[in-house]
């Protein structure tokens, strides 16, 4: 394994990679594989990872990895009378 990434990274400094793009294209690669691995199940993959869920799917956002099964976060609707009404302290 070892041999395997010494290859890696002589191939990546010969190409004039830099170590930001290098570390989002492995980032990427194992975020893929690990979700691939899972069939999807992003909690799982993440576990594999060693990374919060949370993490995993700000990441997946990043790299625009699954969006399209993303779900879509919803603020939450407040009713038609404008919602609570505040206290005042008066009682």
């Amino acid at each position: 394994m070892k041999s395997q990434i010494d290859v890696l990274v002589a191939q990546l400094l010969n190409g004039n990679i830099f170590l930001q793009e290098a570390i989002e294209i492995l980032e990427k690669e194992m975020i893929s594989g690990a979700l691939k691995r899972q069939e999807g199940n992003q909690s799982a993959a993440a576990k594999q990872l060693g990374i919060h869920r949370n993490t995993l799917q700000r990441k997946m956002v990043d790299y625009s990895l699954g969006v399209g099964r993303a779900r879509m976060r919803r603020k939450p609707v407040g009713s038609a009378a404008g919602g609570r009404k505040r206290k005042t302290g008066a009682a």
